[in-house]
């Protein structure tokens, strides 16, 4: 696994100063807007509730746009994250509109260890994150582990579904396991999902799918309740080019019958004792 975090590290330095760049992330919004919020964070104001107070951590945060949101909300945050690259921006961010957010450079699996037992009224993992997990079980021990008694897990994810797809394809066929595999899926992709200047020159990633069973029974097993599970039919991002369009908010759709598609949910488990 050593390997696949190595790539996957060099992989997401080199987009983070691109994605910072980007109208995709919306940094300039941020900067000149004190209550600003990312699109998958406003996304999910019905579910998420008052965070006002809450001792919450942003898992992979990447760039810190949604840490960022969830301290505009009220959260005294945290982040982490393998990437320093990524780190770097999310720090620029949040000086620069005066946040106060730690953020600390480690592995997913080692969160813990940085953060200590029973730390946190709130874990939080935005979109597109768990597939660069080789295992799900690995996870949901940190988070619980992390979590204080009463403490909550909230995650907005890409549906297992959709990881099936290949989003190459007219049709959107399954190409991909849906269920946990140990080998690594490799992709060797010189753009990212934001418009660039130039392609990635680490190109290579290796990524994991995890199915809704899988992620469910591991936090189960993990002592966390399931308190609430929603599945919808749009992504914040253009997951098919072929099929998608784009809608309010920064979701992307089916263009034809999107019911045929669960395409991202949004899952709550708390931590009861």
């Amino acid at each position: 696994m050593t390997e696949s975090f190595d790539l996957n590290r060099a992989n997401w330095d080199e987009r983070a100063a691109v994605h910072a760049k980007s109208e995709y992330y919306g940094f300039e919004h941020f900067r000149t807007d004190p209550a600003y919020l990312s699109d998958v964070v406003r996304f999910d104001l019905p579910r998420l509730g008052d965070v006002a107070g809450l001792r919450g951590v942003h898992l992979q945060c990447h760039i810190g746009t949604d840490t960022l949101s969830l301290s505009h909300l009220g959260a005294r945050m945290s982040g982490l994250d393998l990437s320093p690259g990524s780190l770097a921006e999310a720090r620029r961010l949040a000086d620069s509109v005066g946040a106060e957010i730690d953020y600390h450079e480690a592995n997913t699996y080692d969160a813990v260890d940085v953060f200590g037992e029973g730390a946190f009224d709130l874990v939080y993992t935005g979109i597109g994150a768990l597939c660069w997990l080789p295992r799900i079980s690995q996870w949901a021990t940190v988070v619980a582990r992390l979590l204080k008694p009463g403490g909550r897990l909230f995650l907005r994810e890409g549906h297992p579904m959709l990881w099936t797809l290949d989003d190459e394809s007219e049709h959107g066929w399954p190409k991909y396991e849906y269920f946990e595999h140990t080998e690594p899926l490799v992709f060797a992709e010189e753009t990212t999902y934001v418009e660039s200047d130039g392609p990635i020159v680490n190109s290579t990633t290796h990524s994991w799918n995890h199915s809704l069973g899988e992620i469910i029974t591991a936090l189960l097993d993990n002592g966390l309740t399931l308190t609430a599970f929603t599945e919808h039919d749009t992504v914040p991002w253009n997951a098919l080019p072929n099929e998608m369009h784009q809608v309010d908010g920064g979701e992307w759709r089916l263009r034809e019958n999107p019911r045929r598609l669960a395409a991202s949910y949004t899952l709550q488990a708390a931590k009861v004792s």
